[in-house]
C-alpha cells in the first residue's frame, strides 16, 4: 500500500487524521514525519505538521497483495481467503472462483508453481521463515487420497508380479504421500530415484 500524505496543526493531529483516513488502529499504522510544523511568532508564519502514513503490512497482507497482483496479470477473478497460524508460521490460503481448474493445472503443477513463487515473495520481506500453503476446491486432500489409493494398487502389483514399479515423476509432497502410505507394508519398500523435476518413487519387493 502506498503512503498517503497528511497535514494538520500538530504531528499528533496528523496521526489521528491518518488513522481515520486509513481506518486502522495506532498499532497498525506506519508513518514518518515529513515536517514537524511550527507555530510561528504570534500566530504569523505558522507551518502545519506533515506526515506520510500507511497501513502496516502483516504477513497475510503481503501474501494477499502478491496473489492479487498475480491474478490481475492473469486476468482472473479469484476470491482469496487466508488464515495465519503464528505458532506454526504458516499462512493457509484458499481460492474460490469459476476458473479453478486452470489455476490447479495438470496434476496441480500450476498451483504448486504459484505456491513456490508466493513462498519466495513472502520470505523476502519476512524476518522469519513463513510457509505458505495454497489450495482450492479441496484439491490437496483429493490428490492425497488419489495418491494413497495409487500406492496401494502399486503395492498389490509388485507383490503379484514380484517386479519393481517406477511411478511417474512427482513433487516432494506427493512422493512423501507415497512413502508414508507404504511405510508399514510388510512386503514392499519405497525409495526415490532421479533428479528434480524428474525424481520419482520406486516400489520394490522386500527381500526375505
Amino acid at each position: 500500500m502506498e503512503f498517503i500524505e497528511v497535514s494538520a496543526k500538530t504531528v499528533n493531529d496528523a496521526i489521528t487524521d491518518a488513522l481515520v483516513q486509513l481506518g486502522v488502529t495506532s498499532s497498525q499504522l506506519e508513518y514518518e514525519v515529513v515536517n514537524e510544523g511550527s507555530t510561528g511568532f504570534l500566530g504569523f508564519g505558522s507551518k502545519p505538521a506533515v506526515i506520510k502514513a500507511r497501513k502496516k503490512f502483516s504477513i497475510e497482507d503481503t501474501v494477499r497483495d502478491f496473489l492479487k497482483r498475480v491474478f490481475e496479470a492473469m486476468d482472473m477473478e479469484v476470491e482469496i481467503i487466508s488464515k495465519y497460524d503464528e505458532d506454526s508460521s504458516m499462512v493457509e490460503v484458499e481460492f474460490k472462483g469459476s476458473e479453478m481448474g486452470v489455476l490447479i493445472g495438470k496434476r496441480g503443477q500450476t498451483l504448486d508453481s504459484l505456491q513456490y513463487l508466493t513462498n519466495l515473495a513472502v520470505n523476502k520481506q519476512s524476518d522469519k521463515y513463513v510457509k505458505v500453503k495454497l489450495d482450492t476446491e479441496d484439491y490437496r486432500k483429493r490428490r492425497k487420497d488419489t495418491l494413497e489409493n495409487l500406492a496401494k494398487n502399486i503395492s498389490y502389483k509388485v507383490k503379484r508380479t514380484k517386479r519393481p514399479v517406477a511411478l511417474e515423476p512427482m513433487n516432494p509432497f506427493e512422493r512423501r504421500v507415497i512413502h508414508s502410505a507404504l511405510q508399514n507394508d510388510r512386503f514392499v519398500s519405497t525409495h526415490s530415484e532421479g533428479e528434480e523435476p524428474y525424481r520419482h518413487v520406486v516400489v520394490t519387493l522386500k527381500r526375505n
